[in-house]
This record gives structure tokens, sequence and C-alpha cells, in this order.
């Protein structure tokens, strides 16, 4: 992918079709002005509102802009106060994926997302995201992995326990 729009528009499309294949109603917002989701996935009575983020380098820059100070705890709380019931973020990840199978893909809510920030490199917290990074020698958190949880998978059973608990 050559730069970011192009990451971001291949992202929201896989994630509309994960969510269409689930069996749920996709619909997509388009446009500058976007509120805090990408799109709506509704099946029956239930509606999640999705925030799309793709990536191409095994990260997620979420917070940083909220970063004041090295108060990595802080700048969470800030972006967490952003976010509204019933959003959950879709991750995706295109890095070392072949162009004929399918980017990794996780699921979480802002709160999910927030207290896996604060506990980023040994509990100092992080601004951005990581899929799997292992701290090098002169890092904080020196000799540990951070990793994102294995039941943030995007799968059907994903999709529906936050469908019942957002």
């Amino acid at each position: 992918m050559k730069n970011s729009w192009h990451v971001a528009t291949a992202a929201e499309a896989f994630a509309a079709a994960q969510f269409a294949r689930c069996g749920w109603d996709i619909s997509v917002q388009y446009g500058a002005n976007q509120p805090e989701y990408d799109l709506v996935a509704v099946d029956k009575s239930r509606m999640l509102k999705v925030s799309v983020k793709g990536s191409k380098d095994g990260a997620w820059g979420l917070t940083q802009s909220y970063l004041s100070n090295a108060n990595y705890h802080g700048a969470v709380d800030t972006w967490l106060a952003r976010h509204f019931n019933k959003t959950v973020f879709c991750l995706v990840q295109f890095k070392d994926v072949a162009l004929s199978a399918l980017p990794r893909m996780y699921l979480a809510t802002p709160q999910e997302i927030g207290a896996w920030l604060k506990l980023a490199a040994v509990g100092r917290g992080d601004t951005i995201l990581y899929e799997h990074h292992a701290w090098a020698s002169r890092a904080h958190a020196s000799g540990t992995t951070d990793s994102i949880p294995d039941h943030w998978t995007f799968t059907e059973q994903r999709v529906n326990d936050l469908a019942a608990t957002v």
C-alpha cells in the first residue's frame, strides 16, 4: 500500500466485509467530517458503531496527540473521554500479509484498549497499540514483550460478545 489513505480505505473495506460475513448489515460513512466511527454494524436489534484503524507497520498510534509531560496514563484518559457507548474499534493489520490473504483483525472496546495502553511498557503506559512489540535493551520496558490479547481476534463469537456487552 502506497500511503495512509490506501491503508485506511482497505482497512475499512475489510472490516465491513468481515461484519457482513458474520451476518451483520453495514452502513459505511464517507466524507471528511465523520464522527467517532467509520461504519455502523446492525444485526436485528443489536448495533455497533465501529471505528476502523488500519496499519501496515504492526502498530496503531492512538493517543500520542494527547500526550503531555510524558503522562501516558493521562493521554489515555483524555482519549477515552472522547468515546461513547456502543463504539468498538476494529484494528486491521497488513504488516507481512500477502495480497492473497486476509489481514489480521482485532476487535476491542475503547476501555479495553485504554487498559492495555496503561499496562504497556511494564505499566509506564504507551501511546501506541502494538500488535506485538519486544522492548529493546535501552527502553523503559527492556526485556519484556507487549502483545494484543488473543481474545481480541475478530471472530463471530467476539462480535457477538461485544454486541452483548457494549
